[in-house]
């Protein structure tokens, strides 16, 4: 793996799924495993409660320079602004929606949370640090 880094200028051509949150490891990051009542994390070993676990963004996009089409994941805090909430409150108010709609899911983003990444995101430029 290249430890060169630099910015690329790119514009947003699709995004690659719909799962933009993810229940993260507070100490590594790594993907939870949970079920109803603990989480584990399989990559340092942390554990805890369910209700406790944290979580954090993963938006995954393919884009587009001049010349090249990638596909890069953007993790993280830095994606508060475009959502307006942090990963936790916007994790509450998915599970808040799925509860009242009946939604079985719970990986599954509502529709209108798609549309509306989709809206934001696709067609636009960014700036990507890589």
């Amino acid at each position: 793996m290249s430890s060169v880094r630099g910015l690329l200028a790119a514009s947003v051509i699709s995004i690659q799924n719909s799962c933009f949150i993810y229940p993260a490891c507070q100490k590594c990051f790594s993907r939870l495993i949970l079920d109803s009542r603990r989480f584990n994390c399989l990559k340092c070993g942390c554990a805890g409660e369910a209700k406790d676990a944290s979580y954090r963004y993963r938006l995954s996009l393919k884009i587009a320079d001049t010349n090249d089409l990638f596909d890069i994941t953007v993790f993280g805090s830095c994606l508060d602004p475009f959502f307006g909430v942090t990963a936790e409150n916007l994790q509450r108010c998915i599970q808040d929606f799925n509860q009242l709609s009946g939604e079985t899911n719970t990986d599954a983003s509502p529709g209108v949370l798609v549309q509306a990444v989709e809206t934001c995101f696709i067609g636009k430029r960014f700036i990507f640090g890589v």
